[in-house]
């Protein structure tokens, strides 16, 4: 099968739809398939690629933003023959793989991957208007979902939300798949993982309450560390380890001296995607208070490098963390603090976590979830 996969988002960016689009090129070309990713330019771009057309963007907050594509790329395109279109955006790239799919008459999936709505006070400032651009996130999102094929989701909760916003086209529910082979604990020694928390300045001793993930406002860590101020300066051998960056960084630090836990709270900022399962090992328990998410990807390669979970309840995360057994959700701080409090308390208990947090993760396969997307493709070519 010849594949276009539509992307704005792609490596070496570093976040959930470029990782879930690499897994699919992967995949399928080593399954035989021909895959053409269509994304945009990026200055940390290789110089040389394989089946890749970047199209003319700009950088918008932390990712990129694409443009018009001019007639060589769409010629380009046209040559590739795909027999099926897949985009895994909203705007540029998106738009372009739905009029490319219609020009060349050939099925159109789309994933949805972001829930517009959580986001829109990032871009609208001013609150009054906050309202309407999430009514206006929401027509948008079902325009988009109800011109493909059909659409697929990463979770229930993103299913439920599609169809309350008028979406009416078929939607298949596929988790998004990670390379577990990538969060072997074999992959680094235990001198890799000293030496990267000595570089940090988390002594020996020290427990490490984790969050990797972009630094964003939408993440809650705000929330996050008020919560744990009276723990943190309460525990003087817990460190907060955050690892990422984001336009909310800065602001970030300034509160955790505002609350007078800065000597507690570690920003590591951006690291290499490569190395990232070495830090993965650096905790102790994976933390996050995010709700905006529709599947959690962190969380699941949290688990998979053998982390125990607490997370704010959220829809997202049924089928991956359950309470009280692999980890704990909360819904205010006392059950945050109670949660940590029993993980870091327990060696015994943190340890059996951590093995069924191992045992959960091994369902979320790239290649079972390349496998699943591949029978909707299928299926559609045959109905088509």
């Amino acid at each position: 099968m010849r594949i276009g996969l539509f992307t704005d988002a792609y490596f070496p960016r570093i976040n959930g739809v470029a990782t879930s689009v690499l897994m699919l090129k992967q995949n399928y070309e080593a399954m035989g398939h021909d895959v053409l990713v269509v994304t945009t330019t990026d200055p940390e771009a290789p110089f040389i690629e394989n089946n890749i057309i970047r199209i003319p963007s700009i950088p918008f907050k932390t990712q990129r933003l694409g443009l018009i594509a001019g007639f060589k790329a769409r010629r380009n395109i046209k040559n590739f023959k795909p027999d099926i279109i897949h985009t895994h955006s909203e705007y540029t790239l998106g738009l372009l793989g739905r009029a490319m799919a219609k020009k060349l008459a050939v099925p159109y999936i789309h994933t949805m991957h972001t829930v517009w709505e959580y986001y829109t006070e990032h871009i609208i400032r001013i609150e009054l208007l906050e309202p309407t651009a999430r009514a206006a996130a929401r027509k948008y999102t079902a325009l988009i979902c109800n011109r493909a094929d059909k659409v697929i989701v990463p979770t229930g909760k993103v299913n439920d939300l599609l169809e309350s916003y008028g979406v009416h086209k078929e939607i298949t529910v596929i988790p998004t798949g990670i390379e577990l082979e990538k969060f072997d604990k074999e992959r680094c020694t235990q001198k890799q993982i000293d030496k990267t928390r000595k570089e940090l300045g988390i002594s020996p001793n020290d427990k490490v309450l984790l969050y990797i993930g972009r630094i964003e406002k939408e993440k809650n860590i705000d929330e996050l560390l008020v919560s744990l101020k009276e723990y943190l300066l309460s525990h003087k051998d817990v460190k907060l380890v955050l690892v990422g960056d984001g336009t909310a960084r800065r602001d970030l630090q300034k509160l955790t001296d505002e609350l007078g836990i800065g000597n507690h709270v570690i920003f590591t900022g951006l690291r290499p995607w490569d190395m990232i399962y070495l830090y993965y090992r650096i905790g102790d328990v994976f933390v996050g208070a995010s709700i905006s998410e529709t599947q959690g990807l962190t969380y699941t390669e949290a688990m998979a490098s053998g982390l125990p979970v607490i997370a704010r309840q959220d829809r997202c995360l049924d089928g991956i963390l359950t309470h009280g057994e692999n980890g704990f959700m909360f819904t205010d701080t006392d059950g945050l603090i109670c949660a940590i409090e029993k993980l870091l308390g327990d060696d015994e208990m943190r340890q059996r976590f951590s093995e069924k947090a191992l045992a959960a993760s091994m369902k979320f396969s790239s290649k079972a979830y390349a496998e699943n997307v591949l029978a909707v493709y299928n299926e559609l070519c045959v109905v088509m």
